[in-house]
């Protein structure tokens, strides 16, 4: 029923486009829902499983982008292309950076993100400052009208009462996380919560004020969420909540100048004593079945996608059509069309080569197809450079493909266990307290032995930071993560370590260091002038 739910009842995708939720978001984003459905009533409370519909469309705006199929946008002034949230967050964390190229520059924004040379115009941006910003003004709604005062008025039972004080902390774990992206990618947010009037002028939070924003809600609901593998497939709980606290922990020099990484290997120990456990098979992560196969506990939340009930142009679905070659034509072995995208998406140059050497041969992580390909992509638009990957693919472990042959099952995996093993050992050699040489090496040796790489027992000796940046590219590429890496290592701006394509030279070329943060969009400047545009926009 759960699985049903969230990955999305009709019930629960109608409540994204109902005004209620939007009047507190339109003003800062410039934008307006394109439906006029009235505003949620007493009818719809008669029913106390009402209660959890509307939680539901909180979720539901992480992966879908409108009712009315697709290519729909509910938000006037977001095209669904460039606003769907785990697509745009790929775009910025992995299309920026060394591992991806896209073929078709003509799609809006994506020349601009993967060339480095965005503006405050750029539709990507754009879409990824004004989706995370619909979440938050869900989950206020959500909490808006879920006050005891609401609940007294309509004699809500204390069962349904007892659920709902989960809900609620799920509604602030929700808003939290996209405060949380904010942070990490534009520095400042329109910050508002279900006390702020509906109609105000949003403040304007800094990177300081939403880091101790985040870890304050975050430790404040703890109590109130799910223990770890104890909720419905796709809810969250407090796995997440510690999952996103480490990763704030991890970032803080990066966030606010101050090192964390005591605290970070804090939260990675709760997780790891939380009953995750490695999917047996890498690929398992990654395949149209991982809300059920061995991946089900190693992936801590994902972003659903169903070919039946939220069919959009999401990030498993952009991958694994992506990833068709347009020489190999390999699109039924991955469950989608013979020709997929024809060669929509290809590897840069540098992630290949973190793949190279015999030890690598047999690496269940190694999805690398050459062929007869030079790994060299002098001309973006020629789709026959450049290797090609299949890591995500739309089959399934016991054997067949999931439903549709565009729309794809497989779940993208936002956090999973294997990243809190490698970010443990990172903490702990930035001189965090709290792990141990024994422990660090048994985690790294088990992500490596599960990949059948014959270099699967390292020690402490090996485990050096530069190895560990590798290892998340070779462990967690194309999971919306590298950008953030490589501004944690200070490899991202500047000139020290350049990709291919990088700053928009074919060999790369050094990055201003106003480029760790995006811009905040014009629109939104525009209409909220709290905000402030970030240094060198």
């Amino acid at each position: 029923m759960m699985k049903k739910i969230f990955k999305i009842e009709k019930i629960a995708t109608l409540l994204l486009v109902l005004v209620v939720a939007f009047s507190s978001c339109t003003k800062d984003l410039d934008i307006t829902p394109k439906d006029d459905q009235d505003l949620l009533g007493v009818d719809f409370f008669k029913d106390e499983t009402s209660y959890k519909r509307l939680l539901a469309g909180v979720y539901a705006n992480l992966s879908l982008t409108g009712v009315d199929g697709p290519t729909s946008s509910n938000i006037e002034g977001l095209d669904a292309g460039t606003s769907q949230f785990g697509r745009v967050l790929l775009y910025l964390q992995t299309l920026s950076a060394d591992q991806m190229i896209w073929s078709y520059e003509n799609d809006p924004g994506t020349r601009e993100i993967q060339r480095n040379i965005w503006s405050a115009d750029d539709p990507i941006i754009l879409g990824m400052f004004g989706r995370s910003h619909v979440t938050i003004a869900f989950a206020n709604n959500f909490l808006r009208e879920t006050t005891d005062a609401k609940l007294d008025e309509r004699n809500v039972s204390a069962a349904t009462r007892a659920e709902i004080k989960t809900y609620r902390a799920e509604a602030r774990l929700l808003r939290a996380m996209s405060y949380y992206y904010m942070m990490d990618l534009f520095g400042q947010a329109n910050f508002s919560t279900e006390e702020d009037a509906i109609n105000a002028q949003p403040k304007a939070y800094t990177r300081t004020q939403l880091f101790e924003y985040i870890e304050t809600e975050l430790k404040a609901i703890e109590a109130d969420l799910k223990d770890p593998l104890a909720n419905e497939h796709a809810r969250a709980d407090k796995g997440v909540a510690w999952m996103i606290l480490a990763k704030i922990y991890l970032n803080a020099e990066v966030y606010i100048g101050q090192a964390k990484y005591t605290e970070c290997i804090d939260y990675c120990n709760k997780l790891i004593a939380g009953g995750y456990t490695l999917a047996t098979d890498y690929k398992h992560n990654f395949m149209a079945d991982n809300d059920v196969n061995s991946a089900k506990n190693e992936i801590i939340f994902p972003l659903v996608s169903d070919g039946t009930y939220t069919q959009n142009y999401g990030p498993t679905t952009v991958m694994i059509n992506g990833s068709v070659g347009s020489i190999e034509k390999n699109g039924a072995a991955l469950g989608v069309g013979a020709d997929g995208w024809g060669g929509a998406l290809r590897l840069r140059k540098q992630f290949v080569e973190l793949f190279d050497g015999g030890i690598f041969s047999g690496d269940r992580r190694n999805g690398i197809i050459s062929g007869t390909r030079s790994k060299e992509i002098t001309d973006i638009s020629d789709k026959d450079q450049g290797y090609v990957l299949e890591k995500y693919s739309n089959a399934k472990s016991t054997g067949g493909f999931g439903v549709d042959q565009t729309f794809v099952d497989t779940d993208f995996p936002l956090f999973r266990l294997a990243d809190v093993y490698l970010m443990y050992a990172e903490a702990h050699l930035r001189g965090g307290a709290g792990a141990s040489v024994a422990n660090m090496e048994a985690y790294i040796n088990s992500l490596r032995s599960r990949a059948n790489n014959p270099q699967n027992n390292l020690t402490a000796a090996d485990i050096t930071l530069d190895f560990i940046l590798d290892e998340r590219a070779r462990e967690l590429h194309w999971e919306a993560h590298r950008r953030q890496d490589l501004i944690r290592f200070g490899r991202f701006t500047g000139g020290n370590y350049n990709w291919a394509w990088k700053g928009n030279g074919s060999n790369g070329i050094a990055l201003p260091a106003h480029m760790k943060l995006y811009p905040i969009p014009a629109a939104s400047l525009a209409s909220n002038p709290n905000l402030t545009q970030n240094t060198g926009y």
